[in-house]
Protein backbone atom coordinates (compact mmCIF):
# COMPACT_ATOMS: atom_id res chain seq x y z
CA UNK A 1 0.00 0.00 0.00
CA UNK A 2 1.35 3.42 -0.97
CA UNK A 3 1.83 5.59 2.08
CA UNK A 4 0.45 9.09 2.10
CA UNK A 5 1.67 12.04 4.13
CA UNK A 6 -0.83 11.30 6.89
CA UNK A 7 0.67 7.81 7.29
CA UNK A 8 4.19 9.17 7.61
CA UNK A 9 3.00 11.58 10.30
CA UNK A 10 2.34 8.47 12.40
CA UNK A 11 6.10 8.25 13.01
CA UNK A 12 5.80 11.42 15.09
CA UNK A 13 4.25 9.22 17.78
CA UNK A 14 7.49 7.25 18.10
CA UNK A 15 9.48 10.47 17.90
CA UNK A 16 7.40 11.98 20.71
CA UNK A 17 8.03 8.96 22.95
CA UNK A 18 11.78 9.06 22.33
CA UNK A 19 11.88 12.83 22.80
CA UNK A 20 10.06 12.65 26.14
CA UNK A 21 12.17 9.78 27.43
CA UNK A 22 15.40 11.55 26.43
CA UNK A 23 14.28 14.78 28.11
CA UNK A 24 13.19 12.98 31.29
CA UNK A 25 16.55 11.19 31.48
CA UNK A 26 19.08 13.88 30.60
CA UNK A 27 17.36 16.80 32.36
CA UNK A 28 17.98 15.11 35.70
CA UNK A 29 21.65 16.03 35.44
CA UNK A 30 20.70 19.70 34.88
CA UNK A 31 18.66 19.76 38.11
CA UNK A 32 20.97 19.52 41.13
CA UNK A 33 19.44 17.45 43.91
CA UNK A 34 16.69 16.01 41.73
CA UNK A 35 15.76 12.43 42.67
CA UNK A 36 13.82 10.76 39.87
CA UNK A 37 12.50 8.03 42.16
CA UNK A 38 10.96 10.59 44.48
CA UNK A 39 10.09 13.59 42.30
CA UNK A 40 7.57 14.13 39.50
CA UNK A 41 8.70 14.46 35.91
CA UNK A 42 6.85 17.78 35.68
CA UNK A 43 9.33 19.23 38.20
CA UNK A 44 11.94 19.13 35.45
CA UNK A 45 9.91 21.46 33.23
CA UNK A 46 8.72 23.85 35.94
CA UNK A 47 9.31 27.51 35.09
CA UNK A 48 11.95 28.08 37.75
CA UNK A 49 13.58 24.64 37.42
CA UNK A 50 17.27 24.82 36.37
CA UNK A 51 16.50 22.12 33.80
CA UNK A 52 13.65 24.06 32.19
CA UNK A 53 15.61 25.37 29.18
CA UNK A 54 17.13 21.95 28.43
CA UNK A 55 13.71 20.33 28.79
CA UNK A 56 12.24 22.66 26.15
CA UNK A 57 14.97 21.67 23.70
CA UNK A 58 14.96 17.92 24.26
CA UNK A 59 11.17 17.60 24.37
CA UNK A 60 10.58 19.61 21.19
CA UNK A 61 9.40 16.57 19.20
CA UNK A 62 7.18 15.47 22.07
CA UNK A 63 5.51 18.89 21.95
CA UNK A 64 4.32 18.26 18.37
CA UNK A 65 3.32 14.66 19.01
CA UNK A 66 -0.25 15.88 19.23
CA UNK A 67 -0.18 16.18 15.43
CA UNK A 68 0.15 12.38 15.28
CA UNK A 69 -2.81 11.86 17.61
CA UNK A 70 -4.94 14.26 15.59
CA UNK A 71 -4.07 12.53 12.31
CA UNK A 72 -5.00 9.17 13.86
CA UNK A 73 -8.46 10.55 14.63
CA UNK A 74 -8.81 11.98 11.11
CA UNK A 75 -7.71 8.71 9.52
CA UNK A 76 -10.03 6.43 11.49
CA UNK A 77 -12.90 8.84 10.79
CA UNK A 78 -12.31 9.01 7.04
CA UNK A 79 -11.70 5.26 6.67
CA UNK A 80 -14.46 4.37 9.17
CA UNK A 81 -12.15 2.01 11.01
CA UNK A 82 -14.03 -0.62 13.05
CA UNK A 83 -17.17 0.51 14.92
CA UNK A 84 -18.51 3.90 15.94
CA UNK A 85 -17.69 3.09 19.56
CA UNK A 86 -14.08 2.36 18.61
CA UNK A 87 -13.83 5.70 16.86
CA UNK A 88 -15.36 7.47 19.86
CA UNK A 89 -12.63 5.91 22.01
CA UNK A 90 -9.98 7.27 19.64
CA UNK A 91 -11.62 10.71 19.59
CA UNK A 92 -11.67 10.86 23.39
CA UNK A 93 -7.99 9.93 23.52
CA UNK A 94 -7.19 12.74 21.08
CA UNK A 95 -9.33 15.24 23.00
CA UNK A 96 -7.31 14.24 26.05
CA UNK A 97 -4.12 15.08 24.14
CA UNK A 98 -5.41 18.54 23.23
CA UNK A 99 -6.55 19.28 26.78
CA UNK A 100 -3.12 18.16 28.00
CA UNK A 101 -1.28 20.34 25.48
CA UNK A 102 -3.38 23.47 25.99
CA UNK A 103 -3.97 23.03 29.71
CA UNK A 104 -0.37 22.40 30.74
CA UNK A 105 0.81 25.24 28.50
CA UNK A 106 -1.63 27.65 30.12
CA UNK A 107 -1.05 26.41 33.66
CA UNK A 108 2.52 25.14 34.03
CA UNK A 109 3.97 24.52 37.48
CA UNK A 110 5.79 27.63 38.64
CA UNK A 111 8.20 25.94 41.02
CA UNK A 112 9.51 22.39 41.16
CA UNK A 113 8.11 20.55 44.16
CA UNK A 114 5.99 23.51 45.25
CA UNK A 115 2.88 22.87 47.33
CA UNK A 116 -0.40 22.96 45.42
CA UNK A 117 -1.83 26.22 46.79
CA UNK A 118 -1.79 28.91 44.12
CA UNK A 119 -4.28 29.28 41.26
CA UNK A 120 -1.78 28.07 38.67
CA UNK A 121 -0.98 24.92 40.63
CA UNK A 122 -4.65 24.18 41.30
CA UNK A 123 -5.55 24.57 37.62
CA UNK A 124 -2.59 22.32 36.74
CA UNK A 125 -4.16 19.61 38.89
CA UNK A 126 -7.61 20.22 37.36
CA UNK A 127 -6.11 19.70 33.90
CA UNK A 128 -4.48 16.53 35.19
CA UNK A 129 -7.84 15.25 36.44
CA UNK A 130 -9.41 15.77 32.99
CA UNK A 131 -6.43 14.18 31.23
CA UNK A 132 -6.45 11.10 33.46
CA UNK A 133 -10.24 10.77 33.33
CA UNK A 134 -10.43 10.93 29.54
CA UNK A 135 -7.45 8.59 29.21
CA UNK A 136 -9.08 5.97 31.42
CA UNK A 137 -12.45 6.18 29.65
CA UNK A 138 -10.94 6.02 26.17
CA UNK A 139 -8.71 3.06 27.03
CA UNK A 140 -11.62 1.15 28.56
CA UNK A 141 -13.74 1.78 25.46
CA UNK A 142 -10.97 0.60 23.13
CA UNK A 143 -10.38 -2.48 25.27
CA UNK A 144 -14.09 -3.39 25.25
CA UNK A 145 -14.32 -2.97 21.47
CA UNK A 146 -11.12 -4.99 21.09
CA UNK A 147 -12.71 -7.91 22.95
CA UNK A 148 -15.64 -7.97 20.55
CA UNK A 149 -14.01 -7.05 17.25
CA UNK A 150 -11.09 -9.06 15.87
CA UNK A 151 -9.96 -6.29 13.49
CA UNK A 152 -8.93 -4.09 16.43
CA UNK A 153 -8.24 -6.80 19.02
CA UNK A 154 -4.51 -6.03 19.12
CA UNK A 155 -5.25 -2.36 19.74
CA UNK A 156 -7.60 -3.44 22.52
CA UNK A 157 -4.76 -5.46 24.08
CA UNK A 158 -2.46 -2.44 23.98
CA UNK A 159 -5.24 -0.34 25.52
CA UNK A 160 -5.54 -2.87 28.35
CA UNK A 161 -1.78 -2.81 28.97
CA UNK A 162 -1.79 0.99 29.01
CA UNK A 163 -4.77 1.02 31.37
CA UNK A 164 -2.99 -1.27 33.83
CA UNK A 165 0.13 0.92 33.65
CA UNK A 166 -2.01 3.98 34.32
CA UNK A 167 -3.56 2.35 37.38
CA UNK A 168 -0.15 1.43 38.77
CA UNK A 169 0.55 5.15 39.11
CA UNK A 170 -2.11 6.19 41.67
CA UNK A 171 -2.04 2.78 43.38
CA UNK A 172 1.71 3.04 43.79
CA UNK A 173 1.51 6.63 45.02
CA UNK A 174 -0.99 5.61 47.68
CA UNK A 175 0.69 2.33 48.66
CA UNK A 176 4.41 3.04 48.60
CA UNK A 177 6.49 5.50 50.64
CA UNK A 178 6.84 9.07 49.25
CA UNK A 179 10.42 8.32 48.24
CA UNK A 180 9.01 6.16 45.42
CA UNK A 181 6.44 8.71 44.19
CA UNK A 182 8.40 9.43 41.02
CA UNK A 183 8.51 5.77 39.98
CA UNK A 184 4.76 5.33 40.38
CA UNK A 185 4.01 8.59 38.59
CA UNK A 186 6.07 7.56 35.58
CA UNK A 187 3.90 4.49 35.02
CA UNK A 188 0.85 6.73 34.53
CA UNK A 189 2.67 9.22 32.33
CA UNK A 190 4.34 6.69 30.04
CA UNK A 191 1.12 4.68 29.69
CA UNK A 192 -0.46 7.44 27.62
CA UNK A 193 2.69 8.33 25.68
CA UNK A 194 3.41 4.71 24.76
CA UNK A 195 -0.18 4.13 23.63
CA UNK A 196 0.02 7.26 21.49
CA UNK A 197 3.19 5.86 19.90
CA UNK A 198 1.41 2.55 19.23
CA UNK A 199 -1.45 4.37 17.50
CA UNK A 200 1.17 6.24 15.48
CA UNK A 201 2.58 2.94 14.24
CA UNK A 202 -0.90 1.80 13.23
CA UNK A 203 -1.38 5.06 11.37
CA UNK A 204 1.97 4.54 9.63
CA UNK A 205 0.83 1.06 8.55
CA UNK A 206 -2.52 2.43 7.43
CA UNK A 207 -4.45 0.34 9.98
CA UNK A 208 -4.02 -2.42 7.39
CA UNK A 209 -5.56 -5.27 9.36
CA UNK A 210 -8.44 -3.14 10.57
CA UNK A 211 -9.23 -1.93 7.06
CA UNK A 212 -9.31 -5.47 5.68
CA UNK A 213 -11.55 -6.85 8.42
CA UNK A 214 -13.78 -3.85 9.19
CA UNK A 215 -17.43 -4.28 8.33
CA UNK A 216 -19.91 -1.41 7.89
CA UNK A 217 -21.49 -0.15 11.12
Amino acid sequence: MNKKLINWIGLLGIGALISYAVAAYFCRAAFPGYNWMESAVSDLSARTAPSSALWDKLSAVFAVGIVCDTCVAIYVAEKKISTKLFRVGIYMFVIKSWISKIGYTMFPLDDAGKEIKGFNEIMHMVVTAFVVGLSVISLIILFIVGIKRKEVRDIGIWAAISFVMMLIGPVGMASFPPKYFGIAERFSIYASIIFSAILGLYLFSGFKKALICTQPD
